[in-house]
């Protein structure tokens, strides 16, 4: 086609319009002439690159917000597009995590008006995803709401109930083990491979409302935290890498970070002087 176009000649007596339809060149391709990216484009590049370096959180429609405070007159789709082409996206992305099997039960959830006083009380857990370069990373923790200590973590590259239930029978070796233990009704933890391990030891099992992250508020936060100090200031390209990084910042997390809620103690320290404080009541 682009030989063919070459061939079109202006100065000939015989139009354009006939040269093209002899040639079989459509006339829109003759006259067409590329247009130079706008100079607002140009400079929302520079812009969008700098502020996302900074917060690589930031969606198109935060962005766009964003660049609206600096005064810019912009629109999210225009932000979109200078998105794809710069192949950039908000690192908080879409929840892909599982979704409920209507053929599982549904266990009700127990913590709503409960007063939560002690460690082992309540424990809790969720699962979260870690983009790869193919696919996906999904790191699974268990909390104990009273200290927000993370008794035991696991990741996987892909979502099966034996993965989890693998993580809770490690926790469950560990620790105490709690009174009610509270999920959301991710078909992982609705399963009977996954509940039956809480049944036989006598746990009641608490499930979140539909569509109710809230009512699992204590791993959310911690999920946000985790995502906001450290992987969003680590690029790991690969799992060996990642699995060091968590494992690093889980110990930092338990035994180093202080908890304005805690009284600035370390979710360690909580668990630990509870746990013997209970124990010494007991002997």
């Amino acid at each position: 086609m682009s030989k063919r176009r070459q061939m079109i000649d202006r100065s000939l007596a015989l139009p354009v319009s006939r040269q093209c339809k002899l040639l079989a060149v459509p006339r829109s391709n003759i006259y067409y002439r590329k247009q130079e990216e706008q100079p607002l484009n140009a400079e929302l590049r520079s812009v969008i690159a700098s502020e996302y370096e900074q917060t690589p959180v930031y969606g198109v429609r935060r962005m766009t917000a964003l660049l609206r405070r600096q005064h810019y007159i912009v629109n999210h789709k225009r932000i979109a597009r200078l998105y794809h082409a710069m192949g950039l996206r908000g690192l908080i992305g879409k929840r892909l995590l599982s979704k409920r099997n209507k053929r599982h039960p549904v266990y009700p959830y127990l913590l709503k008006g409960l007063e939560v006083t002690r460690t082992n009380q309540v424990w809790a857990t969720d699962i979260t995803y870690i983009p790869a370069r193919k696919g996906y990373w999904y790191v699974m923790a268990i909390i104990d709401h009273q200290s927000r200590y993370i008794l035991d973590w696991g990741i996987s590259n892909s979502l099966e109930a034996d993965f989890c239930r693998d993580v809770l029978v490690k926790a469950l070796g560990k620790y105490p083990q709690p009174e009610i233990f509270n999920t959301d009704q991710g078909c992982q933890f609705t399963s009977a491979l996954f509940t039956q391990e809480l049944k036989n030891r006598g746990i009641k099992i608490s499930m979140d409302s539909k569509g109710r992250a809230l009512d699992n508020i204590f791993i959310e936060r911690f999920w946000k935290t985790l995502k906001y100090e450290h992987l969003y200031l680590n690029e790991y390209t690969s799992g060996p890498d990642l699995v060091k990084g968590l494992e690093e910042y889980f110990e930092f997390y338990n035994h180093k970070r202080l908890h304005q809620s805690l009284g600035y103690r370390t979710p360690n320290e909580v668990y630990t002087q509870e746990n013997e404080s209970a124990e010494n009541i007991l002997a």
